[in-house]
């Protein structure tokens, strides 16, 4: 303790020595290792620009040192700045032609501005050089997914994960490329192998828990997660992803123990906190789903699924007023999701605001045409104010996307008759009726006139005797 301490002092030390000489034009020769340590510190401060500065007095002091030419060149990439970038590694390898770090910084560049080509040929030609080739064929791996070529990505994941099982990036990256190609459920033997090998790899069960979770097995994902958690127990992916799997199981009780013991292990996180809160709003605790939807916002007031989760919870309770605030925090982060916009829309209607209830209903509308909630909601306002013409409207236009949805004719077969428009309503509910029958007993709601009803229940009757 009171050695880091001591560094940490050192370093504070040399950095205002190093800000004092810059501003007096006075700079001193350093050490290699001390200009090193001014570098790393303005990088882990994200000052990019005064990095750069103390990088390039570093070379001038250090021309030949291609490890400070290295630490520019990916300053300069941080900074976009990747045509200069190239050029410093250009002088790099004329002074180390063979050094595996310069090729794989060249094929970072590469990778960053999608010349997927020149980043694999530069990751290729380090790898006889390299010393870490299972991160190697990584990124051929990444640069290949990339460009959409998966089969050629699935081949370099596996060639990583040959050289290293806990190579949990390769691991990651190959169930995605294999879910992509149709291929996940055939990996299942290619990933038991591994485990096969060594039963003991906390990394091997929690990939293949992935892969189970992917195809929708969730009971074997949690087994796959219990095993990794039993041989590592403070793998903190592991409970997280086994409290992920078990919601949906529908297990709410055991995801909370899981996503507590995820916090237990690492700490804070709004990701975390946010699916406690989703567990606990299951089970319909919503006082401790506001709480830790809360604590979620407090950690990263830009989580917009947390205040979207505080807004959904108050209005299962009813509190529409105090809900629309923390629906339109979640909409101000995210204006495209049309889920967002229906609850506003939702919450608005409960405080009788029409009009923005109105406009909330078509945002979300025009975001996702064919949610055929936010059809039916959006008509209903208008049906329940008098304005029958504007509800029909609705309906008649989402037909045209979802003409196989038996809701939208029975809703449009409510409105036809608050219209007088007998004939055609009742074209519609026979359609209504072919589509699914069962539904019928929805439209009565709509229907107040006992002989409305009686004229309909002949009709839904002779249907139901002529298709027996």
């Amino acid at each position: 303790m009171g050695e880091n301490y001591k560094r940490k002092d050192e370093l504070n030390a040399l950095i205002k020595n190093f800000e004092k000489q810059l501003k007096s034009h006075s700079l001193e020769f350093y050490q290699i290792e001390q200009l090193e340590d001014i570098i790393s510190h303005y990088i882990e401060l994200g000052k990019n620009k005064m990095a750069l500065k103390a990088c390039s007095i570093a070379i001038d002091q250090y021309p030949y040192s291609t490890s400070l030419m290295i630490e520019k060149a990916q300053i300069l990439s941080n900074l976009e700045k990747y045509d200069k970038s190239l050029e410093i590694l250009e002088k790099a390898m004329a002074l180390q032609p063979n050094d595996p770090e310069i090729f794989t910084m060249r094929g970072n560049i590469y990778l960053i501005q999608g010349l997927y080509k020149e980043a694999i040929k530069n990751y290729q030609e380090a790898l006889p050089y390299s010393e870490d080739k299972a991160d190697l064929y990584y990124q051929i791996g990444l640069a290949y997914q990339n460009a959409f070529k998966y089969k050629n990505a699935i081949e370099y994941y596996k060639k990583s994960i040959e050289i290293d099982i806990n190579h949990e990036n390769a691991l990651y990256e190959l169930a995605y490329c294999l879910d992509i190609t149709d291929e996940l459920e055939h990996s299942i033997s290619y990933y038991k192998k591994f485990i096969d090998q060594d039963p003991y790899s906390h990394y091997a069960w929690y990939n293949i828990g992935i892969v189970y979770n992917k195809l929708g097995k969730f009971e074997d994902a949690v087994h796959a997660y219990e095993y990794a958690t039993l041989i590592d127990e403070n793998f903190a992916s592991a409970f997280f992803n086994l409290g992920n799997s078990l919601m949906s199981l529908e297990k709410y009780t055991q995801a909370i123990d899981a996503y507590k013991k995820t916090l237990e292990i690492e700490g804070a996180s709004a990701e975390t906190y946010c699916s406690l809160a989703e567990a606990y709003e299951k089970l319909e605790h919503y006082d401790l789903a506001v709480k830790y939807y809360q604590k979620a916002v407090k950690l990263d007031s830009f989580y917009d699924e947390a205040w979207y989760g505080v807004g959904k919870c108050l209005a299962m309770q009813d509190k529409w007023y105090e809900a629309i605030h923390f629906l339109n925090r979640a909409l101000k982060l995210d204006c495209e999701n049309s889920m967002y916009w229906k609850k506003v829309a939702e919450a608005e209607y409960h405080v009788g605001n029409l009009v923005s209830s109105l406009d909330a209903y078509e945002e979300a509308s025009m975001l996702d045409p064919e949610d055929l909630e936010i059809i039916l909601d959006w008509s209903y306002v208008y049906y329940e104010q008098g304005e029958y013409e504007k509800a029909l409207e609705i309906i008649v236009n989402a037909l045209s996307d979802l003409p196989e949805e038996a809701d939208l004719y029975y809703r449009a077969t409510a409105y036809l008759l608050a219209l007088g428009k007998y004939k055609e309503a009742y074209n519609h509910l026979e359609n209504a009726l072919i589509l699914d029958y069962d539904k019928h007993v929805d439209l009565l709601e709509f229907i107040p006139k006992i002989e409305t009803q009686k004229a309909l229940f002949r009709i839904i009757d002779q249907f139901r005797k002529n298709n027996k």
